[in-house]
């Protein structure tokens, strides 16, 4: 390389290191994205790991035991906390003042004669061996878990009941169950992780779409337009520096939040967590870019950015698996950096993977962040050029 090839390269460097602590700055002196950053990644995730609705956690039970026998107190004596509160025994008649004022999501009816009838082998379509179950669906959460919940609790507990006291009883199979990765099946531990990820991408589209946004606003734009830097340049310091910001809060909020504060084992390689999200960040931030030079003001960028980020959230499989979703959204969603993201982060994260097993998933990031930063470029460019 000649002196004069190495003096312009070194000049692009600088020039885009320079702009990019210009960045830092103006992010500095922005209290409410400051804030926002600060929420993102503390309040934001502890509260959304531990609100995650997957199990049952002090629900309201009431039981009405017409019945007063050792099968009826046999199903009383199975729910217990911490999925449901101390059962409290009502009569019927406080059934529905009860549930009329809410002070039970779920009443478990228990008929007088129950136990007689399974015995006798009298099922529901014969007059017997019925229990009803009331549920309150105003919460909706706990009724569509709880529902499925109590009627393997009591199913569960009748066929015990049945097998000890009839002879003839059909032989049971117990099923041995090892949970894998979480053990105690503790909703926190992936709810935080699952969260840590989700707000990477969030918050690295917002910052550099809104730090575009903020110099057209303040019309610092213009003045770099008439200095001697290229909208190459000019991308790339806004890239680097938001992902820069992002990467420091996201570690900060993994070491102190999720591990420190709330407990959560972590089974894989932090570096090599944060160099895939290094790479989904810069297209993500390119992401950001493009929607910028397509918002004319901050209140149209906050309408893009609903429409992005809702899909990228929900359909890159850290809420649902990807599975689970129509065959055509599982071919789309692999275009999108978020979904090569989600598989790496609970690969490393959650089962301890290393680089042999994640590589697919960088080589795809890489491409798509390739991608994206050409896209958002060629548009940036034009976008420099009308206002030129």
């Amino acid at each position: 390389m000649s002196a004069s090839s190495f003096g312009r390269v070194f000049a692009k460097i600088s020039n885009i290191y320079r702009l990019g602590v210009k960045e830092l700055w103006s992010l500095w002196r922005d209290p409410i994205m400051l804030v926002l950053i600060v929420f993102t990644f503390t309040v934001s995730v502890y509260t959304s790991a531990n609100s995650t609705p997957e199990t049952l956690h002090n629900a309201a039970i009431a039981i009405v035991d017409e019945d007063d026998t050792p099968l009826s107190q046999r199903i009383i004596s199975a729910f217990y906390p911490p999925q449901f509160v101390v059962p409290r025994m009502i009569t019927p008649d406080q059934v529905d003042p009860g549930m009329d004022a809410g002070d039970f999501t779920f009443v478990l009816h228990i008929p007088h004669g129950f136990q007689r009838d399974v015995l006798a082998g009298r099922g529901s379509n014969e007059g017997g061996a019925e229990i009803q179950l009331l549920t309150d669906a105003t919460r909706m959460s706990q009724a569509f878990t709880g529902t499925g919940h109590i009627q393997q609790i009591v199913s569960g507990e009748v066929t015990e009941f049945v097998n000890r006291y009839r002879a003839n009883a059909a032989p049971q199979v117990d099923l041995a169950i090892r949970a894998r990765f979480n053990p105690t099946l503790n909703r926190t531990w992936f709810g935080a992780l699952a969260q840590i990820i989700n707000q990477i991408a969030m918050l690295s589209i917002i910052l550099t779409g809104a730090a575009l946004i903020r110099e057209r606003e303040h019309g610092t734009i213009e003045h770099l337009l008439v200095m001697p830097v290229t909208p190459f340049e000019i991308m790339m310091s806004k890239v680097w520096s938001m992902a820069l910001v992002v990467l420091l809060a996201s570690a900060l909020s993994v070491n102190l939040v999720v591990r420190a504060l709330m407990q959560v084992p972590i089974a894989g390689s932090l570096p090599l967590f944060f160099a895939g999200a290094g790479l989904v960040l810069f297209s993500t931030t390119s992401m950001g870019i493009f929607l910028a030079t397509i918002a004319r003001n901050m209140p149209q960028f906050g309408m893009l950015m609903i429409l992005v980020l809702l899909p990228l959230q929900m359909l890159s499989g850290g809420s649902t698996p990807r599975e689970s979703m129509p065959e055509l959204v599982q071919n789309v969603m692999l275009l999108a950096p978020t979904t090569h993201f989600v598989e790496l982060g609970q690969a490393i994260l959650f089962r301890g993977a290393g680089f042999d097993v994640v590589w697919p998933q960088f080589a795809a990031t890489i491409g798509i962040g390739a991608a994206f930063f050409a896209i958002a470029l060629a548009r940036f460019r034009s976008t420099i050029s009308a206002m030129a």
